[in-house]
């Protein structure tokens, strides 16, 4: 039997009460996430859901053409698959591994079970949807008004608060990906950071080295989606994290 680890690296589970952590213990997989791994396809019928530990999932939307850009990141804050308690079973989003790492995978319909308890599980997973969907609308009004310059700093300070160190593996076509846009944006944009000495970008590795003026650099957007999730999710941050 799987058991959860104190403190526990995902804070959804964290948060949630002994009796209730206690019921989804034994069902949960410790599974590892490759990079570009593709957790759920646009239409799938979801069946599982994921707690990210220290990997970091994209849910981007594609259209026609093949096209795709990203709407929303979820780490250790989150959890992977909120359709299958919405009542929705599948989703119009492509789940993409970003950062590769761990997770813990859970069968949707015990989830499901534990949110028709209406216990403090179903008040965290509304509570952790409305962040997820401030970060989504959030994201829209980005991609429409502000430089390319600016959504790369809100990316990766979005990135960032959700791994441990400071350090991503990303390549800078991953990101024009993400992003919706040329890699050429993304290569000058990248560029201009690491003059400035805010990031140090090698063999797709990214460093960040200067998080405050990352913080400056970047448009409101992050400040509104951080702002929000904390509010929302305060009592999922633990004092020794």
């Amino acid at each position: 039997m799987y058991v959860l680890p104190e403190p526990n690296p995902n804070h959804l589970l964290a948060a949630l009460p002994a009796d209730e952590r206690a019921r989804l213990a034994p069902h949960l997989e410790p599974v590892s996430l490759a990079l570009g791994e593709v957790l759920y396809e646009p239409g799938d019928t979801l069946r599982h859901v994921y707690f990210p530990t220290d990997a970091i999932v994209s849910l981007l939307h594609v259209i026609q053409n093949g096209a795709s850009a990203e709407v929303a990141v979820v780490g250790n804050e989150g959890l992977v698959g909120i359709a299958l308690f919405m009542g929705g079973e599948s989703t119009s989003s492509r789940a993409v591994v970003q950062s590769a790492g761990g997770a813990l995978r859970l069968p949707g319909h015990l989830l499901k079970a534990e949110f028709n308890r209406h216990g403090d599980l179903l008040l965290l997973m509304l509570r952790y949807t409305q962040a997820l969907i401030t970060q989504m609308s959030q994201t829209a009004v980005c991609n429409r008004h502000h430089s390319i310059d600016q959504q790369l700093c809100r990316w990766l300070l979005l990135s960032l608060d959700r791994l441990h160190g400071n350090q991503l593996n990303m390549t800078q076509e991953l990101i024009a990906n993400m992003l919706g846009v040329r890699r050429e944006g993304v290569t000058e944009a990248a560029g201009k950071l690491q003059r400035q000495g805010v990031i140090e970008y090698s063999r797709g590795q990214i460093t960040v080295l200067d998080r405050a003026q990352l913080e400056r650099l970047s448009c409101e957007c992050y400040r509104v989606v951080k702002t929000e999730t904390d509010r929302l999710l305060h009592y999922t941050r633990r004092q020794d994290e």
